[in-house]
């Protein structure tokens, strides 16, 4: 069996439809959203919604300024339109409709935490399987998945009244229920990585982003042969060992463009 393994593809739809070429199936870890683009300002929901210039600026407060500052700029954009539910809306199911369409290999889907996973039935066809909490047989192998990020802690989560835009972060109790509920795993596949240091910090945005201590106890009970996830493009490390699990960051998709095979 040659599986394809993908995450972060942050609209990244022209390699999408290569990513399951030679492949007996496609697993797709989330971040399928092009939300903000830090590197092409005019490119995502942000950049259409508001232009260049104004991301440029916000990429910059995110950079350098505060989260007080962030937050207020971004507010101030948002008041613009007259209606930012409903632009977002429609600019997430522009994207969704080219990226669905995209999974031409039997594909395995579970969202990360820049999705939109309700909308997600209409855009799904026969060939794409959603997993959530649930796990399925490809090539006699058990695959589970658990989609989402993790709230941080003492964080409510709750959408802002006049708010366009709620990611997919789920309470860490959801979550770990979720993670509870896979039993006799060969293979473990989340949007965000096992709490190991190595594999939660970022080189570059030089911050550790949340991992699940959820997952790692499973790793470490069940013992599947990999662990396999994104969230974090510039890992400090892209693969680690636990146990006799091998745990693997499969790249930021929407740079590489290149899929982690997995072959048994």
């Amino acid at each position: 069996m040659r599986v394809h393994v993908v995450s972060d593809v942050h609209g990244n739809a022209d390699a999408l439809k290569r990513a399951g070429d030679g492949a007996d199936a496609l697993v797709v870890l989330g971040d399928l959203l092009d939300f903000v683009n830090y590197h092409d300002h005019d490119k995502g929901i942000m950049g259409v919604l508001f232009g260049a210039d104004k991301v440029g600026e916000f990429a910059r407060l995110r950079r350098e300024g505060t989260r007080e500052d962030t937050v207020a700029y971004s507010r101030t954009l948002w008041a613009t339109l007259a209606d930012p539910a409903a632009a977002v809306d429609e600019a997430i199911r522009e994207q969704y409709a080219a990226l669905f369409a995209a999974m031409t290999a039997p594909t395995y889907a579970t969202p990360g935490n820049v999705d939109a996973p309700a909308l997600w039935p209409e855009f799904t066809g026969s060939g794409v399987q959603v997993l959530d909490g649930e796990a399925a047989v490809i090539g006699g192998l058990r695959f589970g998945f658990v989609g989402g990020a993790v709230l941080p802690e003492g964080v409510v989560p709750r959408l802002r009244k006049g708010a366009a835009w709620r990611p997919y972060l789920r309470a860490r109790e959801e979550f770990d229920e979720a993670v509870a509920g896979l039993a006799d795993l060969d293979v473990l596949c989340t949007h965000i990585p096992p709490a190991v240091p190595e594999l939660t910090y970022d080189v570059i945005a030089r911050r550790s982003e949340l991992g699940s201590q959820a997952l790692l106890r499973l790793i470490r009970r069940q013992q599947p042969r990999w662990s396999l996830f994104g969230h974090v493009h510039q890992p400090l490390a892209a693969r680690r060992r636990v146990g006799r699990t091998e745990c693997r960051n499969v790249g930021h998709f929407k740079e590489t463009g290149q899929p982690y095979v997995l072959r048994w």
